[in-house]
């Protein structure tokens, strides 16, 4: 009996411990630079900043990683995540369907988002189909939280958060939206397209001029990936990306990933089977995606990398692809 009351008492006070091990400490500069450079009032900061939580799937993540043991045990633990398993994720009949309606309902904003930054219309529905599920999921952490968390508590990616968080407080101070009642992402990233804080800064747009850049509104932030992707370099009307053959069921016999660069005219040598409107001096990157049996192939051209800035993956900018193929097919 004595035993089983001492194991619960223990039991308890572990709780305890773990919902108590890390603590957040407001660095005292942080608040003075809001106060002194944006006009903040420092009760009013102090207020926010006392309602805090912290956020413990986010520190999950970004707490350092332990060392690894040696080079050949991390060969052997690695798990390789195949490509089915990530295009089944994001390129479902409900996407491609609720894309279309997207299309359809938003057939306006979207012409004038291509009109103005030369975006693909289906590229967009895509992205925030991919990010939000056109909205019906734009995160479940409130973001004071995460950024706070991120912010204040050590970890490898703590100046990269606080700078967010900076921008995030600039931003609702702007907007009169309530810091305390946004939710985003396990990272803080906001609205429909998942902008983080910064992002809103450098490339949201107010774009149905109702004198409210909103992250949740989808005319806002049709013309904020659209100015996303454009100022990172999209190319109007130009490829994205394409399949293409190679002998045999595994490709090493050059490097691949979206920072690659070839030239297409040359990649025949390796034994790539192009296709007969692809061939020229442009450079593209070569795209490997694994598959448990096989590798599928593909060239990816600038706008492919584009995307990459909107996410660095080269999974993320296939799943884009395909999938505003796909709506775009769907529509017709």
């Amino acid at each position: 009996m004595l035993f089983g009351r001492i194991l619960l008492i223990l039991a308890i006070f572990s709780v305890y411990l773990s919902a108590n091990i890390y603590k957040l400490k407001i660095d005292k500069d942080f608040i003075k630079e809001l106060v002194e450079k944006y006009r903040f009032d420092e009760d009013y900061l102090n207020d926010i900043f006392s309602q805090v939580n912290i956020q413990k799937r986010a520190l999950e993540i970004y707490l350092p990683k332990p060392k690894k043991k040696s080079k050949k045990s991390a060969k052997s633990a690695k798990k390789i995540y195949y490509w089915p398993k990530y295009k089944k994720i994001f390129i479902t009949p409900a996407k491609i369907r609720k894309g279309a309606l997207f299309v359809k309902r938003h057939k306006k904003i979207l012409k004038k988002a291509y009109e103005k930054y030369g975006v693909d219309p289906y590229y967009i529905a895509a992205i925030i189909g991919i990010e939000s599920h056109y909205g019906a999921n734009t995160g479940k952490y409130r973001v004071i939280d995460t950024l706070s968390t991120l912010s204040f508590i050590p970890n490898r990616r703590s100046k990269f958060f606080k700078k967010e968080l900076k921008e995030f407080l600039v931003f609702t101070q702007k907007t009169s939206f309530d810091p305390l009642k946004i939710k985003g992402s396990y990272a803080g990233a906001i609205g429909l397209g998942q902008f983080m804080p910064s992002a809103i800064k450098h490339f949201s747009v107010d774009f149905n001029n109702d004198g409210v850049l909103d992250p949740w509104n989808s005319e806002d932030m049709i013309g904020s990936i659209a100015r996303y992707l454009k100022e990172n370099g999209w190319q109007k009307d130009k490829k994205v990306a394409m399949r293409v053959r190679y002998r045999g069921k595994r490709f090493k016999k050059l490097k691949t990933g979206y920072k690659t660069r070839y030239r297409i005219n040359g990649l025949k040598r390796y034994g790539i089977y192009l296709p007969k409107n692809a061939y020229g001096k442009e450079k593209v990157s070569l795209i490997k995606l694994e598959n448990e049996k096989f590798d599928e192939l593909w060239i990816g051209f600038k706008n492919f990398y584009v995307i990459t800035r909107y996410n660095h993956s080269a999974f993320y900018a296939m799943a884009v692809h395909l999938l505003a193929q796909k709506i775009k097919k769907f529509s017709r």
